[in-house]
């Protein structure tokens, strides 16, 4: 069966029922959101005269959930088109609407029998066929579907997203036994590809994966604070970004989710779980118990484990609760020694291995932490899923870890943790035992670019599902190319190079610069092309700006020079290469990274890129051909029969404003990318895949390197002075300070191709050379060198 989704009706519209209808509408399907009939007029309604039959007060839930939803930070939709794509109704009038929908979810308030209730009057009005699913985080699916007819339950699972949809990768797909596996499939290649999720397919059992094996590490956690005598601050520190978890790490987290709802999760874990070996982790320690008799649930009542405020001098300060006392005090950054030594060190991998080394209670903490999770996870292989690679991908997608359970167990090394573990008491499961015994020592390895993970039911390595379509930069560090201390050219396969480079955030130096000369000289040598890419957080902050301040500083306008040249040359390598050569940004791509991008044949970003030209910021104009290609673009793009001048308005206002687009969507609105070349990978995993497929097509198209441009049109003063205009009235308004018109003219003087007295045809060339004077000029100004040190130093720019 050629199952198409053109029309997905969502049933609730609270938080996650909104913003899922939010998701679906941003990939391009129209979406049916439903939610109850108000019973009482508000006192809005009540003095407009309205009545409860009135069609904006029967509407009115869904109507308010969708706004909110759309005003909500951060945003659920690509671009603010996205909403209307929305269609909002009720369960009594509109129920009967969703016999034209091809997947009708439900995502009301989580009690069985309230489900069962909807379900039931889903049956009178869907088409047979259907999918239906629902959004349960915890109520056992099959229970659902009793009383339900042969085709409902065959096409019925359970469907959880995460919160919020747009930006938590985990989707779960959980199958009941009647569920059709044509069904299950669909659905598993339906997440992937078009809701760009990480799916995960999970069995029938309490909390699923990700939450069962996600509120055990947090309960664990809060036990160890007890047994261990640590603080709120103190766990947070050892929790976070340090050992590849997100920053909010364990209280904040918990704060963010609700804390009611943790502690609901993990009472009804304990209580529907009785065979799990650690069933005693999800008893609610005295002092959570407390703050939930207190009402303090976090985020949702104001305040949790921690509280804002605001201190004597207005500013806003946030409190730390004490577990002892219950009482708010400031905030106590903690100090230990293993932590201090580790931090320095930005290997994950690496740090790990050097914090579980820790002899001070850092160094416990993290050992009794890491020797409980192996020991959970490896007991719930197979009681929640058959396949280990499965726990690590829910992890990894729903909770932020940077690397699953086994794959931290991997680094750690599993033979000699597993020593240490059973003799400081945590068992692990038998199929661990007999994997090591049989001379596997790793849950995953590499195999010619291609990833394998220990099978525990046939008791060898197989390859992960997904194959090529889920490329990895760093499984091809065996078919190295070429390499310097930043960079890594690797064979992609099927003649194709990739490069990837290791900096802080990914900043772009001469060894970046290096690296990308490098990379499209050999694939001009011997292949088809070059694919530029990341597995790391971000793709790149930008070009290294500490290098352009040392610079600067000394006064070594000639170095500066040189490195500004060496620059645009390989911006422009990138443009004018033989072989085609592809982009695949994700995350922060900016300054020099979108300037990149702008030269690439081909751009695959990831969804959730956010792409900008943000030199303006710290007081400096793109240098690396971004005000050139900005000018160019400008000039492509006017269209006859309106002032020539508009368009060129819009490109120089996104720059000098710094604008950065809020998903790689808005980034065609904004010039960054262009719809006639560059295509949006929906799921971040399958770009560089997305990108090498590029790369060979254009190829075979016969690629053909093109020729620098001649023909750019500038429109000199008659143009310079509507953009000098503009400036002023940013800064009469104060949008802009007595800076920032010094830095934005000279960003209009290239874009206009100087004061020329008339509009002329210009080459690259000669709007690089103007590009690269006036980013000269700027790092002399002594406002541009502290809007820079205040970045380094991790503030924002400075505005003066």
């Amino acid at each position: 069966m050629n199952r198409i989704i053109k029309k997905v009706a969502v049933l609730g519209s609270g938080v996650m029922g909104s913003r899922i209808a939010c998701h679906f509408a941003g990939i391009g399907v129209q979406t049916l959101l439903l939610d109850i009939v108000p019973k009482e007029l508000t006192a809005a309604e009540t003095a407009k005269k309205l009545t409860l039959e009135h069609p904006a007060v029967r509407n009115r839930i869904a109507n308010d959930a969708l706004a909110a939803a759309v005003r909500s930070n951060p945003s659920p939709v690509y671009t603010k088109e996205v909403a209307s794509r929305i269609k909002t109704g009720n369960f009594t009038d509109n129920m009967k609407d969703i016999a034209g929908y091809d997947w009708i979810m439900e995502v009301v308030v989580e009690r069985l029998d309230i489900k069962q209730q909807v379900f039931a009057e889903v049956e009178k009005y869907r088409k047979p066929g259907t999918l239906i699913t629902s959004n349960t985080s915890g109520i056992p699916i099959h229970l659902m579907a009793e009383g339900r007819s042969e085709d409902f339950k065959k096409h019925f699972c359970g469907s959880h997203f995460f919160n919020p949809p747009r930006y938590l990768r985990l989707l779960e797909i959980i199958p009941t036994p009647h569920t059709d596996e044509e069904v299950t499939r669909f659905l598993l290649h339906y997440g992937d590809l078009y809701l760009g999720k990480t799916t995960v397919l999970c069995k029938d059992t309490p909390a699923f994966i990700a939450n069962r094996v996600g509120v055990y590490s947090v309960m664990s956690v809060f036990h160890l604070l007890d047994q261990l005598e640590l603080t709120i601050d103190q766990v947070e520190a050892l929790t976070g970004p340090l050992i590849g978890r997100p920053k909010s790490a364990t209280f904040r987290t918990s704060d963010v989710v609700g804390i009611d709802t943790l502690v609901k999760v993990a009472k009804g874990i304990a209580a529907n779980c009785p065979g799990d070996e650690q069933r005693s982790i999800f008893d609610i320690p005295v002092w959570l118990e407390k703050v939930v008799a207190n009402n303090w649930l976090g985020d949702k009542t104001g305040q949790g484990f921690f509280k804002k405020t605001k201190g004597a001098d207005g500013e806003r300060e946030i409190l730390t609760l004490n577990l002892a006392t219950m009482e708010y005090g400031p905030r106590q950054k903690p100090k230990f020694a293993s932590v201090e030594a580790a931090k320095a060190v930005d290997h994950l991998p690496t740090r790990l291995r050097m914090l579980m080394q820790g002899t001070d209670k850092a160094g416990e903490f993290f050992r009794k932490f890491h020797y409980g999770l192996f020991s959970y996870v490896s007991h719930r292989i197979p009681e929640i899923s058959d396949e280990l690679y499965r726990v690590d991908d829910a992890m990894m997608a729903g909770f932020g870890w940077e690397i699953g359970a086994f794959e931290s167990w991997d680094v750690l090394g599993v033979e000699a943790t597993v020593k240490k573990m059973k003799e400081a008491g945590y068992p692990v499961a038998a199929w661990v035992d007999e994997m090591l015994a049989a001379g596997m020592k790793t849950f995953y390895k590499v195999d010619n670019g291609k990833r394998l993970y220990y099978d525990s039911t046939t008791r060898q390595y197989l390859t992960l599902p997904g194959g090529e379509a889920f490329l990895v930069m760093k499984n091809f560090a065996g078919q190295t190319v070429w390499k310097n201390s930043a960079c890594n050219v690797v064979h992609l396969g099927d003649d194709v190079l990739g490069l990837e480079w290791n900096t802080k955030m990914g900043t772009i130096g001469g060894e970046v610069l290096e690296g990308i000369q490098r990379g499209i000289g050999l694939a001009e040598e011997s292949y088809k092309g070059l694919v530029i890419a990341g597995d790391g957080a971000n793709f790149s902050a930008g070009a290294n700006v500490g290098l352009i301040f040392m610079l600067a500083i000394d006064q070594d306008y000639d170095e500066l020079d040189m490195a500004i040249r060496q620059f645009q040359q390989t911006m422009m390598r990138v443009r004018y290469s033989a072989v085609p050569v592809a982009v695949a940004p994700h995350g922060l791509t900016l300054g020099g990274a979108c300037e990149m991008s702008l030269h690439a044949d081909r751009v695959i970003p990831a969804a959730e890129s956010y792409i900008g030209l943000v030199e303006l910021g710290v007081g400096l104009i793109p240098g690396g051909g971004g005000s050139k290609e900005f000018a160019l673009r400008a000039a492509d793009e006017m269209h006859d029969g309106e002032p020539e001048t508009i368009t060129l308005k819009n490109r120089f206002f996104t720059v000098a404003t710094a604008k950065v687009s809020t998903s790689a969507y808005e980034a065609f609105d904004l010039g960054y990318l262009k719809k006639d070349r560059d295509i949006v990978s929906i799921n971040q995993g399958r770009r560089i895949s997305e990108a090498k497929s590029a790369v060979i097509e254009l190829y075979n198209d016969g690629y053909t390197m093109p020729v620098p441009r001649k023909d750019v049109k500038v429109l000199g003063r008659s143009a310079l002075g509507a953009l000098y205009s503009g400036i002023h009235s940013m800064w009469r308004g104060q949008y802009a300070t007595d800076h920032d018109v010094v830095v934005a003219k000279k960003l209009a003087f290239v874009m206009c191709g100087g004061d020329l007295s008339e509009p002329a045809m210009v080459s690259e060339q000669y709007l690089l050379d103007l590009e690269r004077e006036a980013f000269l000029s700027l790092c002399g100004e002594k406002k541009t060198l502290e809007r820079i040190q205040s970045v380094l130093k991790g503030g924002k720019p400075v505005r003066n």
